[in-house]
């Protein structure tokens, strides 16, 4: 499992003023981005790939808006 001590997290330039309900994202490690829910910092965290980040945001960004 990737050690997620030196994690730079960050929240979605996107994030409103929604009471901090939203996800943080590190894209600052070694070979892996890893994606967090922002209530709850200490809890489980997804990783991914360099490739396979940019295909989840590919696919995200290629879904209608709703």
């Amino acid at each position: 499992m990737t050690d997620l001590t030196g994690a730079a997290w960050r929240k979605s330039t996107r994030s409103g003023d929604n009471g901090g309900d939203c996800v943080e994202v590190a894209t600052n490690l070694p070979d892996v981005v890893a994606v967090r829910d922002s209530k709850d910092p200490s809890g489980p965290s997804l990783r991914f790939t360099q490739p396979g980040w940019a295909a989840f945001l590919s696919t995200v960004k290629a879904q209608p808006h709703r």
